[in-house]
């Protein structure tokens, strides 16, 4: 009875366990190593290793977004609206376990003695089912965040756990590549594993069983919470313009617009960056494969950094406030070290200093950055509210469906804009560190600085249109709470 008190205690404060946080945190895992692989392996492993022309790589990710567009407002709209004694999320959870888990394993082992069409077919068709099976996972996912909580501080707080295990998770992976797989499959015709085909193999059967179990643990640990989340609108005749109409009416909304516009150059210079990242380490700073471990480890100090200071900074200074000051310090401060580099400021490549500058300075910056990310997501949650208000109807899968299908898609869009940097700065591909000039790499670093810089300064302009503070989604909730009361 004390039991289910104090849940019920918990549904009124908008207040979550620790545990049930943890677990629908957790899911997020699959994201995190599924997009870590497609921003900071895909390109270096079908370039670098497999030898495909690094331009049909982004065209064939591309070509995949382009197929896979509609996708996620329908699985979006389509969350809203299930009625199942599972709810309205955890059936589509659970049916994309399986799917994405098996044709990740599949990218990562594409056949050999093909042709570039041969390759170029094989990565468009797995990067559309991964996709697509991943979109019904995410988008139902994310979208539990405005049911699980209605709490302003708290929505921030359960992103965090989101945000947390999403970068962990990802960076495990990736911190197990460079110290553990890299070194071990060295050999004596391939010297350094990053150029080993076996390396991402053994890479993809790890993380296949990594994204399907966080799967089915953010699928069970949330299951208790089924019974206490919205309820799907009454049942009606759905048409396709019927389906249309619902969307653009809860989409119409000055602050989503500046959300939707910020996120699509966030997710456009994110991909940009993610894409290079190793470009940078490798040739650009001539880091070792040890040494770029260690800064991808930094990642889970990193996430720390975001895990704690979001909620503190919703709660002392509100969403956007904060968003617009750690945005403004993050987007800023990311090249620098990139910066100084190309003006000769800093010292030689391969003393200590330059090592743990860039270190430190990322660890720092990203930090930062997730922080912004959790923000801005929970701004978004924010909005499920006011729509309600306008509509009379819960849309949260429509909301979080323009997240989860900006992040898949426009970081895309990133990983082309970074072949295409690749291109102009004339970067050889499959050559090792030696076979590359310096003016080649002083080329990526100069056509890449200002390239992000202008992405990131447009997108912090846009953001600041977002107009919902927290007097506002106060007033939104009391508002619904009466009409419910009055019905």
């Amino acid at each position: 009875m004390t039991t289910t008190h104090s849940a019920e205690s918990d549904i009124q404060s908008g207040r979550l366990s620790v545990g049930i946080k943890s677990a629908y945190g957790f899911g997020s895992v699959a994201y995190g190593v599924n997009n870590g692989g497609f921003d900071y392996f895909l390109l270096l492993f079908y370039s670098q290793v497999i030898g495909l022309d690094a331009r049909l790589v982004g065209i064939a990710i591309i070509a995949a977004l382009v197929i896979d567009a509609v996708s996620d407002p329908i699985v979006g709209y389509w969350s809203d609206n299930l009625r199942s004694r599972w709810g309205r999320r955890h059936p589509f959870m659970l049916a994309a376990a399986l799917p994405v888990a098996l044709s990740y394993f599949l990218l990562w082992n594409p056949p050999q003695g093909w042709s570039q069409t041969g390759v170029f077919w094989y990565l468009l068709l797995l990067s559309v089912v991964i996709r697509t099976a991943m979109t019904f996972y995410e988008t139902p996912s994310a979208a539990l965040v405005p049911e699980l909580t209605d709490d302003y501080v708290e929505r921030s707080s359960l992103i965090s756990y989101r945000s947390y295990f999403g970068w962990t998770g990802g960076n495990a992976m990736t911190v197990l590549m460079f110290f553990f797989l890299f070194p071990v499959m060295a050999t004596d015709t391939i010297a350094d594993g990053r150029f080993n085909r076996d390396s991402y193999e053994l890479m993809g059967i790890i993380a296949s069983v990594l994204i399907f179990t966080s799967i089915l643990v953010s699928v069970i640990g949330t299951r208790s919470r089924i019974k206490y989340l919205k309820q799907p609108p009454p049942p009606r005749r759905i048409t396709l313009a019927t389906v249309f109409r619902e969307i653009f009416e809860s989409l119409a909304n000055r602050s989503f617009v500046a959300l939707f516009i910020a996120a699509l150059l966030g997710a456009l210079a994110t991909g940009l960056a993610a894409s290079l990242a190793f470009y940078f380490y490798t040739y650009f700073w001539e880091f070792s494969s040890v040494e770029t471990g260690l800064i991808t480890m930094g990642v889970f100090i990193a996430a720390i950094i975001g895990f704690v200071l979001a909620p503190i900074v919703t709660r002392r200074i509100g969403k956007k406030m904060g968003a617009m000051i750690i945005g403004l310090i993050a987007f800023l401060g990311a090249p620098l070290p990139i910066m100084l580099r190309l003006f000769d400021v800093l010292p030689e490549n391969g003393t200590p200093f330059v090592f743990w500058f860039v270190f430190t300075a990322g660890v720092i910056d990203l930090g930062l950055i997730i922080c912004f990310q959790i923000l801005y997501t929970s701004m978004m949650a924010d909005l499920v509210e006011q729509s309600e208000l306008k509509t009379g109807r819960r849309s949260e899968g429509i909301f979080f469906s323009s997240i989860t299908f900006i992040r898949k898609s426009v970081q895309g869009f990133g990983l082309l804009l970074a072949s295409f940097v690749l291109h102009l700065a004339q970067f050889p591909a499959g050559a090792t560190v030696a076979q590359v000039s310096a003016d080649a790499v002083w080329r990526l670093g100069a056509y890449y600085v200002p390239t992000i810089l202008v992405i990131w300064l447009l997108m912090m302009a846009v953001i600041s249109r977002y107009r919902l503070d927290r007097a506002g989604h106060e007033e939104n909730l009391r508002k619904l709470a009466l009409s419910r009361t009055a019905d």
